[in-house]
């Protein structure tokens, strides 16, 4: 038996957990017309198999047709959802994990025109801001329905296998009727008494508790500190969780503490990288001494020290690494193997929660795998046949082709032009927030060097240099180099600057900058930001109609953060067409998409950001000499199969290109690339 506090048993009610680590309900949007079909089960027995003890689905499993999905969420009060439910339950059981679901009503956190187009309903005739929709005031046969349909979809889920239901109010309808700044209602619901707020929540918990019976968990994930004037208080909070607690009618709480109703308040609440871990865990300790209830809780605890301490403190009984869970899935097994060096970081990107709200499903940064269990391997298979590999680049793209090589069993060499691995990601850790990223490659450093994959950095790679390894297959991941090409011009804008030249610090910033942001990604706000902080007067300029499209909500809360209080403002929907020298000062041409209008203004400094252009004159040059003269079968590719393509006899080497070499997007692509290409090699 171990005596790490983290492998310890918990006993909650009947079901024996068989160590204290969890993922909290999280929704990946991974259903299929509202089912959690293969993938969706697939995605979760990974993490069974791997030694988690309870894995919390759906984030939130939708029980009324007016609380219609935001984000592909499985639709739990249709009855076709029990023998889906049951493939998954059965899938995660199999390898000894208990599973419960979270249920919910999403209230006016949802909008109209999704679905069956129904009014969405609320405690108020107020919208959410995140969501935009204005609610209909919820009548008497609102209630009354709603709380019949938490208690169909919870004897659907026991009928599934589920070991238990979770009900969750924080931010959600129940949470709109329980806060004061969201509860316009009169009567025995409304905003009066903090029991009168409390009724909805206590009256579903009731019917539920009804329906499934004793033997069924039941637990309750609310917030406890709204922390915004006129929300529910500290105390107030700890008062409501008394009087769940004295109802008898819950099994465990889970903790969280903030609002959700715009995405700064999102942001705090879950947490992204440059900001604090386990920033409500005292509220979930504080829950768990008031009432001596079973708690789980999880907000930012992205490695295994914190969440030992927030069990060995006494503050939780189940700790939720969710995120984390995606970065790498075999967390409790590499813990029981004494392997935690071992564990893939969560770099707190938020990549994956971004993506789902900006309606896609949730991806990992820099974990190909996860979501795609049933074609991507987490674990890599050793190959029959050792094969000399080269790289070219030692971005995120080479160094996780270098590193799947090398667990093949294959003899990998890798070449850069840098002193440093890293490519751009290196570059954007010179962001003090966005720091962590540096894990990326330094997880993937560590695991070429545990299996003796050999680098040559400050090498510019020739033609000559490779093929003297007389290798087997040939890698190019060199990246590309910043574009500062307009399509309109099709020349070199005169005395630009790139958003790499800024970030990276080789180009101080001017009094005053533009900023054109054609990527809209965080290249232009990481410059815009280091312009800000050195007192220039800043324009962040896009020709779309919102700037920075590709950041969404909470990764753009930390800039708007940093920006709002500096002399920077934001223009949409014009175009720069041309920038010309005059004197010390730079002219720029503004268009825009919308008309012929055409403006000239001056600046000291114009910095672009419009993506890169491929590196790829080594790929070129190494062609001729390839048997597949650089074809990738994409068919094979998208199914998970090993490339065969054969379409010079003469060739002595297959030759790929991945990620920014191929053409502009971001790490997790090159990631793919590089997973997908290597795992059968």
């Amino acid at each position: 038996m171990s005596n790490d506090p983290l492998l310890q048993p918990y006993q909650l009610k009947h079901l024996t957990l068989r160590n204290r680590i969890m993922t909290t309900a999280h929704e990946p949007a991974y259903p299929e017309e509202g089912m959690p079909k293969e993938r969706y089960a697939a995605y979760h027995a990974e993490r069974a198999k791997a030694g988690i003890a309870l894995t919390l689905t759906a984030g939130s499993a939708a029980v009324s047709k007016d609380s219609p999905p935001v984000f592909n969420n499985i639709l739990a009060y249709k009855d076709e959802v029990v023998p889906w439910v049951r493939r998954l339950t059965d899938a995660c059981h199999e390898h000894g994990a208990a599973v419960m679901i979270q249920l919910t009503h999403l209230g006016r956190r949802t909008g109209w025109s999704k679905g069956d187009w129904l009014p969405s309903v609320s405690s108020s005739w107020h919208r959410e801001p995140a969501h935009r929709s204005f609610p209909k005031m919820a009548e008497e046969w609102d209630i009354a329905r709603i709380i019949g349909n938490f208690a169909d979809a919870a004897e659907r889920m026991k009928a599934g296998g589920m070991d238990g239901v979770e009900i969750i109010a924080h931010g959600h309808l129940l949470d709109q009727f329980m806060s004061p700044l969201s509860n316009d209602l009169d009567g025995p619901y409304g905003g009066g008494s903090l029991e009168s707020r409390a009724q909805l929540t206590l009256d579903v918990l009731g019917a539920v508790r009804a329906r499934v019976g004793e033997d069924f968990i039941l637990s309750l994930r609310m917030g406890v500190d709204e922390k915004d004037a006129g929300g529910i208080t500290f105390d107030e909070g700890l008062a409501l969780a008394r009087l769940v607690q004295k109802s008898g009618l819950v099994d465990v709480f889970n903790i969280n503490g903030g609002r959700i109703h715009t995405d700064p308040a999102m942001t705090d609440m879950i947490p992204v990288q440059g900001m604090a871990s386990a920033p409500h865990l005292g509220l979930a300790g504080a829950v768990r001494a008031e009432t001596g209830m079973p708690v789980f809780h999880a907000s930012r605890i992205p490695d295994v020290a914190t969440a030992r301490h927030a069990v060995a403190s006494g503050q939780l009984d189940m700790v939720g690494m969710t995120r984390a869970h995606m970065a790498d899935p075999h967390i409790v097994r590499k813990i029981i193997e004494g392997r935690e060096d071992d564990i893939r970081p969560c770099v707190g990107a938020t990549f994956c929660l971004d993506r789902i709200y900006g309606a896609g499903e949730a991806l990992c940064i820099h974990n190909a795998a996860t979501g795609r269990e049933l074609t991507m391997p987490h674990v890599i298979a050793p190959s029959e046949d050792r094969r000399k590999v080269v790289i070219i680049g030692a971005g995120p793209g080479g160094l996780e082709a270098a590193r799947v090589a090398a667990e093949r069993g294959h003899d990998v060499t890798v070449f850069e032009a840098q002193p440093d691995p890293g490519g751009q990601v290196r570059l954007t850790a010179q962001n003090p927030r966005r720091r962590e990223m540096i894990s990326i490659i330094d997880w993937r450093m560590a695991q070429c060097a545990a299996r003796d994959v050999a680098f040559h950095f400050n090498t510019w790679a020739e033609v000559e240099d490779v093929t003297a390894l007389a290798p087997d297959v040939v890698i190019v991941a060199t990246g590309g180099l910043p574009n500062t090409v307009l399509f309109e011009t099709g020349q070199e804008l005169a005395r630009v600057v790139s958003a790499w030249d800024m970030i990276s610090g080789d180009v101080k910033p001017a009094q005053s900058v533009l900023v054109y942001d054609e990527s809209g990604d965080h290249p232009g706000l990481m410059a815009a930001e280091v312009a800000a902080n050195a007192s220039a007067s800043v324009e962040v300029m896009t020709p779309d109609r919102t700037f920075a499209p590709d950041i969404m909500g909470m990764n753009l809360t930390p800039y708007m953060r940093a920006l709002q209080d500096k002399d920077v403002t934001f223009t949409v929907t014009r175009r720069l067409l041309d920038v010309r020298a005059e004197g010390n000062r730079l002219t720029a041409v503004i268009g825009t998409d919308y008309s012929d209008l055409r403006q000239e203004k001056s600046y000291d400094q114009v910095v672009v950001n419009y993506g890169t252009r491929p590196l790829d004159d080594l790929y070129f040059a190494l062609k001729p000499f390839s048997s597949n003269l650089g074809e990738v079968d994409y068919d094979a590719l998208i199914a998970g199969r090993a490339q065969e393509v054969r379409r010079n006899e003469k060739g002595a080497f297959q030759l790929f290109r991945i990620g920014d070499a191929v053409s502009a997007r971001n790490t997790h692509a090159a990631i793919y690339d590089a997973l997908r290409l290597v795992k059968d090699l």
